[in-house]
């Protein structure tokens, strides 16, 4: 039986258009690791896909707002 095509696909966030895997079986966001709270607010905030530019820009200013978060040092 053969794979699944990639699927042409457009991202909500930046309107750039990407190959999406996810029925294919393999797709780049497979490796990536959302907290619990940014899947729950993309999730709230767009429909489908990100590509995985965006993907990984959420993903930095995720961490750089939970480390501001944290109290000083000192």
């Amino acid at each position: 039986m053969a794979a699944a095509p990639m699927l042409d696909a457009s991202c909500p966030r930046c309107s750039g258009g990407f190959e999406c895997g996810v029925n294919a079986g393999h797709c780049d966001c497979f490796g990536i690791r959302l907290t619990d709270t940014l899947r729950a607010e993309l999730a709230e905030r767009y429909s489908g896909c990100l590509c995985l530019r965006c993907l990984r820009e959420l993903i930095e200013a995720d961490a750089r707002r939970a480390g501001s978060d944290q109290p000083a040092a000192g």
